[in-house]
């Protein structure tokens, strides 16, 4: 559908378009309310508030898509918002006030009426929900490459450089598969249908969460959870396994019931793809410093603390086309700190000859050549 800042951002004629027909303006509302239920910030509750006077079709749209949500948090969030649309004179004032009161009397309602409906009743749901249980895409960055995704659901993606993503949304599970390279996943909250990515013959699972996984090697991938908790597991595990166990887990898990290991806010787990036992993934607790610098791409940037020049290299290269080639081997054990752009290949080199007197030159292949000064 397209990420919430597009379809609402200042500059994007469309908003104003009036020949937007009813489906899409359900599918505006659908979308306002999943993220409404992972949080908004200040800029996005204006943008909604704007987009709800803009039209009475967009004020309604986005109070019958609340009523079909579980989550009370949603329709308080959405009561609250309606002192944020200011009227110009008294009249309005009284009017924006009914419209307000009415609201909240109509959310109540239909809450209640909500809770009473069986489950049965959701096939003659409009064909929106259809379409927001189901979506198969594929999601590609180049080299030096890192774009931002949103799913129908409301969860958003954001790809590392020469990643590929592969997304495949059903009735019953949310399912993605990392070819390779790295994403950050902030995925919205769905209890009955388990977000899982899939990598190699691993799958790491949440029902709502924030983590980001790396794999850039067929030895090993990295698990950072920064919110929430995320399951380990086996990558054909059933999937009703893993939702029990989600729900109602508690660490450590017993190995009886599930093979699985469970990483929780603010720890990290190094998979090894040879590993004999999920149950015995090692789980580390790192600080919120670590975890900002193994995250620094989020930000377009690499941190450095003290690694060797040949590891920090092996990173760099992930962001450029360039190779390197260390001469004098005695620069690979060379320890390097720093902050650096993600593909800025020139102000590194800059810096490794001002900083550690290292001489660089290109070959005819293009392989920058790194040698000592003396």
């Amino acid at each position: 559908m397209g990420n919430v800042s597009q379809l609402f951002g200042k500059d994007n004629k469309k908003q104003d378009n009036s020949n937007i027909d009813e489906d899409s303006i359900q599918d505006i509302a659908c979308l306002w309310i999943s993220r409404m239920d992972r949080g908004l910030s200040a800029s996005e509750k204006q943008q909604l508030v704007e987009w709800c006077k803009r039209k009475n079709q967009h004020y309604n749209a986005l109070l019958e898509m609340a009523s079909y949500w579980d989550d009370l948090s949603v329709l308080n969030e959405l009561s609250d918002l309606f002192p944020l649309i200011q009227p110009k004179d008294d009249n309005k004032r009284n009017k924006y006030a009914a419209i307000g009161l009415a609201a909240s009397v109509a959310i109540i309602s239909l809450l209640g009426i909500n809770t009473l409906v069986n489950k049965s009743f959701l096939p003659y749901l409009p064909s929106l929900h259809e379409q927001t249980l189901t979506q198969t895409d594929t999601l590609e960055t180049h080299v030096g490459e890192q774009t931002s995704f949103t799913l129908q659901d409301g969860s958003q993606i954001q790809l590392n450089t020469n990643s590929l993503l592969i997304v495949n949304y059903s009735p019953t599970q949310r399912q993605l598969t990392l070819v390779r390279g790295e994403a950050r996943f902030d995925v919205a909250k769905d209890k009955d249908r388990p977000f899982t990515v899939t990598v190699g013959e691993k799958s790491f699972t949440a029902l709502g969460t924030i983590f980001n996984v790396q794999r850039n090697t067929n030895q090993a991938m990295e698990l950072v959870v920064t919110e929430g908790k995320v399951l380990i597991t086996k990558a054909l595990t059933s999937v009703i396994d893993i939702k029990d166990t989600l729900l109602s887990v508690n660490t450590p898990i017993k190995q009886d019931t599930l093979e699985a290991t469970l990483v929780i806010s603010g720890e990290k787990a190094v998979i090894a793809e040879n590993l004999a036992s999920i149950a015995k993934t090692p789980v580390e607790k790192v600080s919120l410093d670590q975890i900002n610098r193994d995250l620094a791409w989020q930000q377009g940037m690499l941190i450095f603390e003290g690694e060797p020049l040949s590891t920090a290299l092996a990173e760099i290269s992930r962001y450029t086309s360039s190779n390197f080639e260390i001469v004098d081997s005695q620069l690979a054990e060379l320890t390097v700190a720093g902050y650096f752009k993600a593909g800025d290949i020139d102000g590194l080199l800059t810096s490794l000859q001002s900083n550690f007197g290292i001489i660089y030159r290109t070959n005819a292949s293009g392989t920058i050549l790194l040698t000592s000064a003396e």
